[in-house]
């Protein structure tokens, strides 16, 4: 099937990957736009999968300010290269972090970072409220799990879902931006500000 130019070109507008990628998909799927697009989503998250763990020494420190002045954020945002850290797309991902932190005000980067006491004590907490339902222990060991990954997705950055597309968790995001930019990109560290806070 020939492939128009046009076609080519509202496939790289909506995801922003190369015109041989996107004659290919487009060439994979008959044409059909939305088929292609899944296709260059799935095909880019099985990059992003193999470049995570690669070095990011690279990358900017970026701030938000709330529109009221009383909260802020500086975020360390890392890629492998200059190229990718001075490009626009980067900055304005790191701004939409950055406001995902503002609002909904996460303690670490990953599950990796929260202290093994602290998740420990959270388990303890769940299980005694639990027990005051009047859950059997069997019931209990089958609920917990769930419980901590609400917990984790409460206080990890990664864990949280995006505020502006609920279908996405953050992480979900950064992975996007790895198999778009074609470079590993990881958040190394954050520091939210509020008036009047700790």
């Amino acid at each position: 099937m020939a492939i128009s130019s046009d076609l080519i070109k509202d496939l790289r507008e909506r995801t922003g990957a190369g015109m041989m990628d996107c004659k290919k998909a487009l060439e994979e799927n008959n044409g059909d736009i939305e088929k292609s697009v899944t296709y260059l989503r799935e095909k880019g998250l099985a990059k992003a999968a193999k470049r995570a763990g690669r070095e990011t020494g690279e990358g900017k420190v970026i701030s938000y300010v709330h529109g009221n002045g009383k909260t802020g954020v500086i975020l360390e945002l890392n890629c492998e290269t200059d190229f990718v850290a001075n490009n626009s797309d980067f900055e304005a991902l790191g701004k939409e972090i950055a406001l995902q932190i503002t609002a909904m005000s996460p303690l670490y980067v990953s599950e990796t970072e929260i202290p093994a006491s602290e998740i420990e004590n959270e388990s303890k907490v769940q299980k005694a409220l639990l027990e005051q339902e009047g859950k059997k222990p069997e019931q209990i060991e089958k609920i917990l799990p769930g419980k901590l990954k609400k917990y984790y997705e409460d206080i990890c950055l990664l864990n949280q879902k995006s505020i502006r597309d609920n279908s996405k968790t953050v992480n979900d995001l950064l992975q996007e931006a790895i198999a778009k930019f074609g470079e590993n990109i990881t958040i190394r560290r954050f520091a939210r500000f509020q008036v009047g806070g700790q």
